[in-house]
């Protein structure tokens, strides 16, 4: 297996960062076959713009379609939002300056937004998320939902965990190992393993069981020290998630109460209650009773 390490972000983009991988890979999704002469052009990102960290895999088939996949373990709603501002990126940098200020229509290559999806939390084999849903409501100004909105990205999520979607993964050799290879590893850590030690173990025995064998092989080392850093990293920003949830409750419950106080407040002023009475049954400020 040919590696280009200079697209080697991650355990999932190290493996499918050459063409031939990248065209079994695409062409499995879709269903069809593509050629070995069929160009594809890597061109993941890589740019201060996302603050180091760039896109999984971004690639050019035939210089027709501009493909980005991302490789989540967890769903993130925001991937539409977070690929637009990919593929916009990607325009920029394959058209010059001066293109968008002519007449003559610009040839760009058509756009399409795959994400991998292998974590642990229970999901659908396939799903689309569209950057359209998150778009405020209008209907209080008097304006209907768009039937196709001014501006749309469709993204489609499939699950390649082990079991699932094997139309798909067994089209992918690589895919199809891979998957097996993370499961491994869970199952291995469900048995009461921990998590280094789960991988040591994955890898031994994949290699034995020819999984990824040359790969494992080569990098063992390096790649559980990634998927370490890779799956902690997750279970931090879960945790980030779940703190985030717990204020915003915090948060709202005491908002619940102040609008409780400024209401009472509000109340005893209409029946002609002093301030500085007000201010002693509802804790509120008689400058904060005043703007009522």
């Amino acid at each position: 297996m040919g590696v280009n390490r200079t697209y080697k972000d991650s355990v999932f983009s190290w493996l499918f960062s050459d063409p031939d991988t990248l065209r079994e890979l695409y062409g499995a999704i879709e269903g069809i076959t593509l050629t070995p002469d069929v160009t594809v052009t890597i061109n993941t990102l890589e740019s201060v713009l996302f603050k180091g960290q760039m896109n999984d895999i971004s690639f050019v088939i035939a210089d027709t379609l501009v493909i980005l996949i991302e490789h989540q373990s967890t769903i993130n709603e925001n991937m539409p939002l977070r690929l637009l501002l990919y593929i916009a990126e990607i325009y920029k940098r394959i058209t010059d300056d001066e293109d968008i200020y002519r007449e003559k229509r610009i040839a760009l290559p058509r756009p399409a937004f795959i994400v991998l999806y292998n974590g642990t939390d229970p999901y659908d084999d396939e799903k689309t998320l569209r950057f359209s849903d998150a778009f405020k409501d209008t209907s209080f100004l008097g304006l209907e939902p768009a039937a196709s909105p001014e501006l749309e990205v469709i993204v489609k999520v499939y699950n390649i965990n082990q079991g699932r979607n094997q139309a798909i993964v067994q089209r992918c050799r690589v895919l199809e190992e891979y998957s097996i290879f993370i499961d491994r590893i869970r199952e291995y850590e469900a048995g009461g393993f921990g998590k280094e030690e789960a991988m040591e173990m994955a890898v031994k025995h994949c290699i034995e069981d020819n999984i990824l064998r040359d790969f494992l092989k080569q990098h063992a080392k390096e790649i559980i020290n990634m998927l370490l850093t890779e799956w902690n990293l997750d279970t931090a920003l879960k945790v980030r998630g779940e703190e985030a949830r717990i204020e915003g409750r915090r948060e709202g419950w005491r908002e619940g109460r102040r609008e409780g106080r400024e209401q009472t407040a509000r109340n005893l002023k209409v029946r002609g209650r002093p301030i500085n009475e007000i201010a002693e049954d509802t804790g509120l400020s008689p400058e904060e009773i005043a703007k009522l």
